[in-house]
């Protein structure tokens, strides 16, 4: 069986993929990797691992060419606030990077699933309803990374034939990772911070909606559209795909709902708030319905119960166990 290769595997969305993938098609079959030396014992322990820096083309196509690997899940990237802040490390990363898997990929015949991003659109982009093909006109150094990436993605699937897949990725929500330098961060904060002291700082604006999805149905897009006949598929890359839209005020009298007294106020970081009043309020996937039958599992409702439920057994597990660190210092941050 050919192997998979997963890069920026210790990111928020990779740490989750591997575990899919790995009960998919077996552990010895799934290569984790992540330019990271300190990643979670549960991703080191339960299959190949390698260390790789997808700026480094050399190490990339020795990691492919040792284990056979046949599909890259290319997820290495620096995210919207990070990428902000230092944007020729972006660059690297996010393109430089890429570019360097899609030639070995084009080398050695491999798939590759690359995610794109609600940050590939801008201010010139219809907010509601958000066309599959529309202006992109980005006004991040990420929004920016995300659209050439699509651009690059589809030229070498048309150019070379290579089979590059992808979507249009939401804010996600995960019970698993921490933030880690995201807009969409809040949606993820306002759990632990609710749980843990009933009380929370936003630091978007109220009234600022924005698409979302719970990790779950991010995992199950990526695999679904690797999964789907390439014969039906009349666009390739950057699939616009959704489950949610909801603004900081809603999803929090969703959690009044399971913790009464639960209160937010806010304290707006304008980096971030001119980030997301950039992005879509929500889009139109009817592509992606249509092309390879996706279809999310969880509503608000269901992603806040299910959150709650989760979080709330296992902040109260590390509670009692003495030393363990505190929300701010249990992680680095970093996300793929």
């Amino acid at each position: 069986m050919e192997r998979v290769l997963i890069t920026g595997a210790a990111g928020q969305i990779g740490s989750e993929l591997t575990v899919a993938l790995r009960k998919k098609f077996g552990a010895d079959n799934v290569v984790a990797s992540d330019r990271k030396t300190k990643t979670s014992i549960e991703l080191r322990n339960s299959g190949p691992f390698e260390v790789v820096d997808c700026t480094d083309a050399a190490a990339v196509e020795s990691v492919v060419k040792k284990y056979e690997v046949g599909t890259i899940y290319h997820l290495a990237a620096l995210l919207s606030a990070v990428a902000e802040a230092n944007p020729q490390l972006a660059w690297k990363i996010n393109i430089d990077g890429l570019y360097n898997v899609l030639e070995v990929a084009r080398e050695h015949a491999c798939a590759v699933f690359v995610p794109s991003s609600i940050g590939a659109f801008g201010h010139s982009t219809p907010l509601d309803g958000t066309p599959q093909d529309t202006i992109q006109r980005p006004s991040t150094m990420y929004g920016v990374t995300k659209v050439a990436g699509e651009l690059l993605c589809d030229y070498y699937h048309k150019r070379f034939g290579v089979d590059t897949r992808g979507v249009r990725y939401p804010g996600i929500i995960s019970n698993v990772t921490l933030p880690g330098g995201g807009t969409t961060d809040y949606a993820v904060e306002i759990f632990y911070e609710a749980i843990r002291h009933g009380k929370y700082t936003c630091f978007l604006r109220e009234g600022t909606k924005l698409d979302m999805m719970y990790m779950p149905d991010a995992i199950k897009a990526a695999l679904d559209l690797m999964d789907a006949d390439p014969a039906k598929l009349a666009h390739r890359n950057a699939f616009n795909v959704t489950a949610m839209s909801f603004a900081p005020e809603e999803i929090a009298a969703e959690i009044k709902k399971h913790i009464p007294n639960f209160t937010m106020d806010y304290q707006v970081d304008p980096v971030r708030q001119a980030i997301a009043e950039s992005w879509p309020n929500y889009m139109d996937d009817s592509a992606a319905r249509n092309e390879w039958g996706w279809r999310p599992c969880y509503d608000l409702p269901a992603m806040v119960k299910d959150m709650i439920d989760v979080l709330s057994k296992r902040l109260a597990g590390a509670a009692a166990a003495p030393g363990r660190p505190r929300f701010a210092t249990e992680t680095n941050f970093a996300r793929g």
